[in-house]
């Protein structure tokens, strides 16, 4: 792998944007002119792409013009500098400043210059340029047909706003192709400091520089010349701004009145987001408008949308901090002082009285640790993290400092805060072994769906408590969660009796367990004792993110045991954090399973609506323990689709290992098998879902409503011709259904069941099994798996020669099919309602008297379809098909299979 270039030493990433230039570039080539806007934010590296594309592409003739702020209001100089770039042209160009004129004028000289190469024309800064040049651009692009002229504008996007608004509508009524540069992610961060720092970042402070900078090349290359690398390292340090945005902000203040001066500076010491009130009292200003208008003016301070003149932002990421940085120790004393004194919530007071701490401070530090017990009581964790960090920083024994640092990181990993709580490992794992410790280090291995490490840690940390009651309530509550995560309900009852044992009466661990203690008897298939559980959860905590955890468990409950209207109520009430100050942890848990509630009752939109937003809530959070769960939805539906790109993108991010927890690896494993299913791949569905028919421990993997994976793997047994093993399979699970009443679990083996049924030639009974599936779903809001009952029940009597009761169960199925936007059974369903036509009277296949079962498979295998593929679309076994063509071929007396080609009537298959 060769070295960069010591010019592109400070290049990372820009490889999707140069290959997209190199395509357009190519289009150009082959005849007609081609217009790129490439835009991103200042730094991202717009003018890097294009000297890198340029120094490419030597050969090619180049006109190169860059727009300056101080011509734009200068009608057509940019114009006249782009017609003044061609050295073997010394024709004058137009008197005037016509748009139109000066645009005739460009066109006819870069026609000339285009020839068999393309003529490149790059106009950097273009939101600079003049308005009546970017018309002239505009109206000369207008005029070129055939020649290939390749012109690049760039744009510089976000904060600060320097274009003119008039030019920046031209740019837009420009019919160009977007080329926008993407951000840095913390791979590439890591790739950039290591070439020009000769740092090896670890990838969290990587990921925290990145996130920092916004991914901003630039930016990232200021902070690692002017930051000591020791700095980042401390996952408790506040990174400063780039140089040259403190170098702005400091200019704009300084020509600020000191009215609008004390105004920014006091918005600054509130926080991201103050209001404008405590600002003018923080600044003491009796008239604060002029002041605020002042400041918006400047570009430091701007109004929050629907907020009128209240609410207060800062129009770019960096501002406050900058602003923050101009003040003077002694400044930033006071006025968060002060600011104690004017904000009325007790965690801002709080804060700003440790902002304006120069020394450690025993008696303020417990004053945190206070308020942390008084949030957590209410498992508010991000609050409660925040105040035990600040305790632990300012406490003056080293004891009460790594206490509350334990105590801390552990609360960061109930908030799911959990790319935080990981920068924190490294000065957790080096304090003191102990069952506190080893707690932490379980919890957080638990949120990133490290199976073993948690079991490890957890082990030690049990071993470990001593006498220590509130040590052992916190470890039981760990394994409590180490219980959900492997679906072991037995276990998961026992320890968190085991935590209320332990905990002190309405403790975080006692209140937690006691949340999903029902969970736990569900899985074990006690239903009435989880849904009083829960009922007692709601109860007890009215409000907060305890009520949240409880109404999640609830809603997932419902959504087992066939009520998902229930279940939407319950999920969609959790799935917010900011109306009810929740968690986005439990968040995250809500929009799992309001993804599988809204899928189940046939909002497929809905349903990927959720999944969405649970992907941005990973990038959050990073809680790999759910990622499974989010994409499993979201591979299912795509693939109904028949969206195959999209379903294998879901595969690739919700993949889980053999050894993971099982609400990873039984979503990971359904997720294929639906995957495969869609295709008519079923040895691939068998094979991915034996993982879990051999599976031991079991645990609640069994327990009907919660994994319906059951009659995914036992139809592709029978569809593949295994009826024994599909028998085997299916009896215990029918006795563990009918004991529990799980009316939709009955219908969904009840299908199979009458599959199978048929396979073995018992129509009869057949019958019955799926008129009593269909029974079981009556009243239930479930469409999706009433078509799949229709539809099987439909293509057994078809196979049966029923062509007219399997024609009504077919449509039936179909328009459900297709209301609910599953592509690729409404074509299976055409198909089957094709090939179940009799067959003209008078053709050759009929003189032969083939079957109608031998009509079908003749009349597929003539469109060109595979044995393998015939056996999938008529959800037969290989051997079959194979045993149908040689009566076929015997019948007609052909040979070869372009022979039946050739004589069978064909029929398109949908």
């Amino acid at each position: 792998m060769s070295q960069p270039d010591d010019e592109d030493l400070h290049v990372v990433g820009l490889t999707t944007e140069t290959a997209r230039l190199e395509a357009l570039l190519g289009r150009a080539s082959a005849g007609g002119p081609v217009v790129a806007l490439v835009e991103g934010p200042a730094g991202i590296g717009k003018t890097t792409l294009l000297r890198r594309f340029l120094r490419r592409h030597p050969g090619l003739a180049t006109t190169t013009v860059a727009g300056l702020p101080w011509e734009s209001r200068r009608a057509g100089e940019l114009a006249r500098r782009l017609l003044d770039d061609d050295p073997e042209d010394t024709s004058p160009g137009p008197a005037g400043n016509d748009p139109v004129d000066l645009g005739i004028a460009l066109a006819r000289r870069w026609e000339a210059r285009a020839g068999q190469e393309p003529l490149l024309v790059v106009v950097d800064d273009a939101d600079c340029a003049d308005p009546v040049s970017l018309q002239a651009i505009a109206s000369a692009v207008a005029r070129i047909h055939e020649d290939p002229v390749v012109l690049l504008l760039v744009r510089t996007t976000g904060w600060p706003d320097t274009s003119d608004p008039e030019a920046g509508a031209v740019l837009d009524r420009l019919a160009a192709v977007s080329v926008p540069v993407s951000r840095l992610g913390p791979a590439e961060t890591r790739l950039l400091a290591a070439r020009v720092a000769a740092v090896d970042l670890p990838t969290p402070v990587a990921r925290r520089l990145c996130e920092h900078t916004a991914g901003i090349p630039g930016h990232l290359l200021e902070m690692l010349r002017d930051t000591r690398p020791v700095r980042w390292s401390d996952w408790q340090t506040r990174l400063p701004a780039p140089a040259s945005i403190q170098r702005r902000v400091q200019q704009a203040l300084e020509r600020c009145s000191p009215e609008a001066q004390a105004l920014v500076q006091a918005a600054a010491v509130l926080g991201r987001n103050p209001v404008l009130a405590d600002a003018a009292a923080l600044a003491r200003l009796t008239d604060p408008i002029a002041a605020l208008d002042e400041a918006c003016a400047a570009g430091l301070l701007a109004t929050a949308d629907g907020h009128g003149l209240d609410g207060l932002v800062f129009p770019e990421r960096f501002i406050r901090g900058a602003v923050h940085a101009t003040l003077s120790p002694r400044a930033r004393h006071d006025l968060h002082l002060r600011a104690a004194a004017v904000v009325t919530d007790d965690t801002e007071r709080l804060r700003h009285r440790v902002e304006a701490a120069p020394l450690p401070d025993a008696h303020l530090a417990d004053e945190l640790v206070e308020l942390a017990s008084r949030k957590a009581d209410e498992g508010a964790w991000a609050v409660v993290a925040g105040a035990l960090v600040d305790a632990s920083r300012i406490s003056p024994t080293r004891a009460d400092r790594e206490d509350r640092l334990i105590r801390a990181v552990d609360a960061l990993a109930g908030a799911g805060l959990i790319a935080q709580a990981v920068d924190a490992l490294p000065e957790v794992e080096a304090l003191p072994a102990g069952p506190r410790r080893d707690a932490v280090l379980a919890y957080v291995a638990i949120q990133r769906g490290r199976r073993a490490e948690a079991a490890t840690h957890l082990d030690t940390a049990w071993r470990r408590r001593g006498s220590d009651r509130r040590a052992a309530a916190v470890v039981c509550q760990r394994e409590v969660l180490h219980a959900l995560a492997d679906w072991d309900g037995e276990a998961l009852v026992r320890w968190a009796g085991r935590a209320v044992e332990h905990a002190e009466p309405g403790s975080p661990a006692a209140v937690e367990s006691r949340a999903i203690v029902g969970l736990g008897h569900a899985a074990r298939g006690h239903v009435a004792a989880a849904f009083t559980a829960y009922r007692q959860a709601v109860a007890e905590n009215p409000s907060g993110p305890q009520h949240q955890r409880a109404r999640m468990g609830l809603g997932w409950l419902y959504l087992a045991q066939d009520d998902p209207e229930a279940a939407r109520r319950e999920l969609e009430f959790a799935v917010p954090t900011a109306r009810q100050a929740g968690s986005n942890r439990i968040s995250l848990w809500a929009l799992v399973w309001l993804a599988r509630t809204r899928f189940a009752l046939g909002d497929w939109a809905g349903a990927l609506d959720a999944v969405g937003q649970g992907e941005v809530l990973l990038g959050t959070t990073g809680l790999e323990l759910l990622r499974p769960l989010i994409h499993w939805t979201g591979a299912q539906i795509r693939a109904l689709r028949g969206e195959p790109e999209a379903a294998e993108r879901h595969l690739q991010l919700g993949g889980a290992g053999a050894q993971d927890y099982t609400i990873m690896t039984v979503p990971a494993l359904l997720a294929r098998a639906h995957v495969a299913e869609a295709v008519s791949d079923y040895p691939a569905v068998v094979r991915h879902l034996a993982a879990l028919a051999t599976r031991t421990p079991r645990g609640g993997l069994d327990e009907p409503g919660f994994w319906p994976w059951h009659d995914v793997y036992a139809n592709a047994l029978v569809v593949t011709d295994r009826l024994s093993e599909a028998e085997e399979f299916l009896s215990p699970l029918e006795a563990t259904v009918h004991l529990r009443g799980h009316r939709s679990a009955s219908a969904r083996l009840g299908y199979v069941r009458g599959r199978l049924l048929a396979g073995r030639g018992d129509l009869v009974r057949a019958e019955a099994a799926f008129e009593e599936a269909r029974a079981q779903l009556g009243g239930l809001p479930l469409p999706y798996d009433r078509a799949r009952v229709d539809f099987a029940h439909g293509i057994t009597l078809r196979r049966a020669g029923r062509r007219r009761g399997a024609a009504a169960l077919l449509t039936t199925a179909r328009q459900s099919f297709a209301a609910l936007g599953a592509q690729v059974y409404v074509e299976r369903c055409d198909r089957e309602l094709k090939t179940g036509r009799p067959a003209p009277r008078g053709t050759e296949a009929d003189a032969q008297g083939l079957t109608e079962q031998e009509r079908t498979v003749a009349g597929l295998v003539a469109t060109g379809l595979t044995n393998k593929e015939v056996a999938a679309s008529m959800l037969l076994s290989v051997k079959t098909v194979q045993f149908h063509l040689t009566r076929v071929y015997t019948k007609l007396g052909v040979r070869s299979r372009s022979e039946l080609a050739a004589r069978f009537p064909r029929h398109p298959v949908a």
